[in-house]
């Protein structure tokens, strides 16, 4: 009887465009470790490489709930999306560009599967 309910509240399968987001995440995040020793990346603020740290984890993390099509890295990656922005024009430092490509699709995909995961 359990593993029938199991079955009931498992997604179809992982779209295709979740599966390439959590790659592009991987990838993104191995490639961005070198900018948190970078000592040229302290001129932009003496934070940024903890919050490059903080990012890249985050990244991760939510990659892995993508992966597992899990609700809760939807709600944490469109959070943090929000939360990095409002930083920004805190900061001062806001301009369109900051609302990446990427990262909008992310939120944007993840909403759109929303009701396929668990």
């Amino acid at each position: 009887m359990m593993a029938v309910q199991s079955r009931e509240l498992a997604p179809a399968g992982r779209p295709v465009a979740i599966t390439l987001i959590c790659m592009i995440c991987a990838i993104g995040a191995v490639a961005a470790i070198p900018l948190i020793v970078v000592g040229a990346m302290r001129g932009i603020s003496p934070r940024y490489p903890v919050f490059t740290a903080l990012s890249i984890v985050n990244g991760l993390v939510c990659a892995v709930g993508f992966w597992f099509m899990r609700k809760w890295a939807v709600y944490l990656y469109a959070a943090v999306f929000v939360l990095g922005q409002l930083l920004l024009v805190v900061m001062g430092t806001w301009e369109f560009s900051a609302l990446l490509v990427f990262p909008l699709a992310v939120v944007m995909t993840g909403f759109v599967y929303l009701s396929r995961m668990r």
